[in-house]
């Protein structure tokens, strides 16, 4: 049935996890159902944001599961995702979006929010481009569709250009943005890559110690000049920023943390990931 909406097809579907709508949908719910069990991971507060990784499911998505635990059986208005472009695509600027009505994955449609989109637009400079490559956006769709109330729509947001001033301007037009109706942050990105695992094990720590204490700053200083790593240096920072702007959560609470050396059982290369919920408490 056509719906008459403009959709970007997954590129990540049955590549970077199963393509299977039922296989998907469980495996992500028992992600989830894992981490429910576990009390470290529950807490108390108003939640407005969240780190998750973005890598394929089979490595990071034990630790994408404890961070969308925190949001499970929730409804939000809106989800706003923010995350690092990894592709060189022709398209100019930095800071990008999606130029389709709604995103595919195996379990259903997520609609883009349009008219948020366009006021977005009016704040800051925000290319839209399709057919993008893009994973670190739709990587996360599945844990919401799982994890959330049926309803939300999404505003997806590239950074190219993760420089603390990007980020300062991104995280001030989410904020404004955000006041207006029931949003939740996403901030997308994973921690040091390929290193043995106990120098990644030191790097995130360090990195993880500037996110829970919502140091936008250091967060992106640490990654440029290699004290610490997250590939989302600037997403990250501009969820803190919104924030501090908009909220009353004044620190975040690490919810996970591994390696994809733990799940693999090679430890020379390992990529890390990290999940903390940031609330008001």
């Amino acid at each position: 049935m056509n719906t008459g909406q403009d959709i970007r097809p997954s590129p990540l579907a049955g590549q970077w996890y199963t393509a299977r709508s039922d296989k998907l949908r469980a495996e992500v719910g028992a992600l989830i159902a894992a981490a429910l069990t576990d009390p470290s991971v529950a807490g108390t507060g108003t939640l407005h944001a969240l780190l998750a990784p973005h890598a394929g499911i089979r490595y990071s998505g034990g630790i994408a599961g404890r961070a969308f635990a925190q949001v499970n059986g929730m409804g939000f208005e809106t989800v706003i995702i923010v995350g690092p472009l990894h592709y060189a695509l022709p398209a100019r600027g930095g800071l990008l979006s999606s130029g389709h009505d709604a995103y595919q994955t195996p379990l259903g449609t997520v609609p883009i929010h349009k008219d948020m989109l366009d006021r977005l637009g009016h704040m800051i400079d925000l290319t839209l481009i399709r057919d993008d490559p893009e994973h670190s956006i739709e990587i996360e769709l599945p844990f919401l569709q799982q994890a959330l109330t049926p309803g939300f729509r999404l505003i997806p947001i590239m950074m190219r250009d993760q420089s603390y001033e990007t980020a300062h301007r991104l995280g001030k037009a989410l904020a404004a943005c955000a006041q207006k109706e029931r949003v939740l942050l996403v901030a997308s990105s994973d921690l040091s890559h390929f290193y043995r695992q106990p120098t990644a094990n030191a790097l995130d720590r360090k990195m993880l110690e500037a996110v829970t204490a919502m140091n936008a700053r250091q967060v992106i200083d640490y990654d440029k000049t290699g004290e610490a790593f997250a590939c989302g240096s600037g997403a990250i920072a501009a969820v803190i920023i919104a924030l501090q702007a908009w909220s009353q959560a004044h620190q975040a609470h690490l919810v996970g943390y591994a390696t994809s050396g733990d799940v693999t059982g090679d430890f020379d290369r390992v990529v890390g990931y990290g999940a903390a919920a940031f609330k008001e408490t």
